[in-house]
């Protein structure tokens, strides 16, 4: 009786081992959860079969796996199988499993089918299926011996053209200079030494080049991408023994520095750059805009990279897997003009200052100055430590982009406070002030503050010969007539303390530290006349004269060619009339031989505008303070033309007499 249950048990134990027995369709599903989870070791060493792992080593399998996921970006892979009926593998020792696959690589999707052997074999006394891998299951078509070639096509980065179709910023000719180091002929130290003079490099970065670990005597040795239009350099290099060039291409700017602070320039990305532009395409040998409209138009400058990953056979023949076309950069048009910005700059140079020229009937910005300036092709070509070093401590510091800030608009900012004034009806074209001597205060309640002007006239004077002088008293005296909130709503519909509606990124405007200006005060008969705590960027100040060209309509500035909303940013915020009495006036400003800006009064150009110092300081009695000269003017005639330039620290030398003279040669 023992004997017969102790059979029955061990009856059943065997027949319950053989039913737990894995399926393939387990043991596939199990391979697969390890697959998409990258267990590529598990995967060899518990489930290929003896031949596979005959047919394949370990480091073929799992030391290729990752590393060609990860060249190649594979990443959301999804597995697939149909899963087998049971007599489909019922006392059989080898099945065949339908798969589909698929995952996300650095060229696009990849989908496509297999069928995957597996096979039942006895390891440790026990029968179990085994998968007889194959290396298509890493890539279609994929045989042992293949090669797999992933490619990036970089894609051909977007110029930057002016109104007129010149290049600001192109795709050019450039040269990259380099030594043959056994064409030096013995001569290496001499070589090497002139060689860095030329290149402004020091030895040892040039023999830290030739000592790379791939060089050889025979091979060109890249040092240095220098400009293909430096003839006078190109000679001096080539008349050197063992120095050649390879023609290569490269970012060039034909405008050099004249443009360089609107347009900026690219380099290569830093590792910083590289983390804030993670998931964008970047890779650690990119090149991306530094600064201006090469940074601003990125996205749209760079295009985007081809990719394609192919098989290369045993007989040369390419099968390829996966490809995204590349895409080039946009071409970017804007209004400036390359011509007129030269000539601003080369008016400029040799002064700290900026300059904004816009036409003042359409808003298009002709122009976008920052002087001094430094090289934008030096630095996409790679500039030394010792050059940049050299542009830092420029006491000028040509590397502040100055039409970006926001400066005092000294008696500049008059034409506005009269066109305030005479809108809030607080002041008509014929209603005059008599002001005695060169100075004027409110007595006890300014605690002694006075307001000083240069010219003393005799008699009562009116708006148009205030501005012809350039009479801070008058306009002081005009701002407190209107009181700060009218005076303060005024500023505001002529764009001050608002952000200007532009491409370019500018710094904001303001009337004062906090936007108010209190009835009576210091601060608001200051304002009147451009000092206090005003201050606007270029570009607004020569916004702001639109209106009297346009009817007392203001009109929105605008950089690209096509750009849409353009017009009309502030709709009649003076009257026509208003509007045409303040422009005549500033018509002889410099008409007039008594009007500070009557330097600039051109026989065949109808300029009006007006003049304006701004004083920077401490106190009035500070007599080594700083000042800014300005002027805006434009064609009164022809009105396609207006300009508002100024210069830092013209209290040495004329003060806006400079500047008027400068805008004078502009308009010739």
């Amino acid at each position: 009786m023992k004997k017969a249950i102790f059979f029955i048990l061990l009856s059943l134990f065997v027949l319950a081992a053989c039913e737990k027995e894995p399926t393939p369709n387990e043991r596939f599903n199990e391979y697969v959860k390890l697959w998409e989870k990258n267990n590529f070791e598990k995967m060899y060493s518990d489930y290929l079969s003896s031949h596979s792992k005959k047919e394949y080593k370990s480091k073929d399998f799992v030391d290729r796996y990752p590393k060609i996921y990860k060249d190649l970006e594979i990443k959301d892979v999804k597995i697939t199988f149909k899963k087998l009926k049971e007599e489909d593998y019922k006392k059989k020792d080898k099945v065949s499993v339908p798969v589909k696959l698929s995952f996300q690589t650095m060229a696009g999707a990849v989908n496509y089918e297999e069928k995957v052997t597996l096979k039942k074999e006895e390891k440790d006394d026990q029968a179990n299926w085994y998968i007889d891998w194959k290396p298509n299951l890493i890539l279609p078509g994929l045989e042992k011996g293949d090669k797999i070639v992933p490619e990036t096509i970089s894609p051909q980065r977007g110029e930057i053209r002016d109104r007129n179709g010149s290049g600001l910023a192109i795709n050019g000719e450039i040269y990259e200079v380099g030594i043959v180091p056994e064409k030096m002929g013995g001569k290496d130290a001499e070589v090497k030494s002139q060689l860095a003079s030329l290149l402004n490099m020091s030895v040892e970065e040039i023999d830290n080049k030739l000592n790379a670990g791939w060089v050889k005597p025979n091979l060109f040795v890249p040092i240095k991408k220098i400009s293909s239009e430096n003839e006078a350099l190109l000679q001096k290099l080539w008349a050197l023994p063992g120095v050649d060039k390879q023609d290569t291409s490269g970012r060039v700017y034909p405008f050099g520095e004249a443009a360089a602070h609107l347009v900026g320039y690219v380099g290569p990305i830093t590792a910083e750059e590289l983390e804030k532009q993670k998931g964008k395409g970047y890779t650690a040998n990119s090149v991306i805009g530094k600064r201006g409209l090469e940074q601003l138009f990125e996205e749209d400058l760079r295009g985007k990279a081809g990719e394609k990953i192919s098989i290369i056979k045993s007989d040369g023949s390419e099968e390829v897997i996966a490809e995204e076309e590349v895409k080039n950069g946009k071409n970017i048009s804007v209004t400036i003009d390359g011509e007129l910005q030269s000539r601003i700059y080369n008016e400029m140079k040799g002064n700290a200052g900026t300059a904004a020229a816009i036409h003042p009937l359409t808003g298009e910005v002709l122009s976008l100055v920052s002087s001094p300036s430094f090289d934008p092709n030096a630095f996409a070509l790679g500039l030394s430590g010792e050059e940049y070093s050299k542009l830092e401590k420029d006491p000028l510091q040509p590397l502040i982009n100055r039409f970006a800030l926001s400066y005092a608009p000294g008696s500049a900012i008059k034409p506005i406070t009269g066109a305030i004034a005479l809108q809030n009806g607080t002041l008509k074209t014929t209603d005059t002030k008599t002001i005695s001597g060169k100075t004027w205060g409110k007595g006890g309640s300014w605690g002694g503050y006075e307001i000083s002007r240069v010219h003393a006239t005799s008699g009562p004077i009116n708006m148009e010969t205030a501005l012809m002088y350039s009479d801070n008293i008058f306009f002081a005296q005009a701002a407190l007539d209107m009181g700060g909130d009218k005076f303060v709503k005024g500023l505001k519909n002529f764009g001050f303390a608002e952000e200007i509606p532009f491409t370019y990124p500018l710094k904001k405007s303001q009337i004062s530290s906090d936007g108010t200006l209190k009835d009576g005060g210091i601060l608001l008969a200051d304002t009147g006349y451009g000092q206090g705590q005003m201050l606007t960027n270029i570009l607004q100040l020569a916004t702001a004269y639109t209106p009297f060209l346009n009817g007392g309509d203001m009109l929105k500035p605008y950089l690209l060619v096509g750009e849409k909303n353009t017009g009309i940013w502030k709709e009649k915020i003076i009257s026509p009339e208003n509007a045409q009495a303040v422009s005549k006036m500033m018509r002889q400003v410099i008409a007039d031989p008594r009007g500070t800006g009557h330097r600039a009064n051109l026989p065949n150009v109808e300029l009006a505008g007006k003049t304006g110092t701004a004083e920077l300081k401490s106190s009035k009695e500070d007599k080594n303070g700083k000042e800014n000269g300005v002027f805006v003017a434009y064609d009164s005639k022809n009105k396609d033309l207006l300009i508002a330039l100024l210069i830092e620290g013209v209290q040495k030398g004329g003060g806006s007499k400079i500047v008027v003279e400068k805008v004078a040669n502009i308009f010739k």
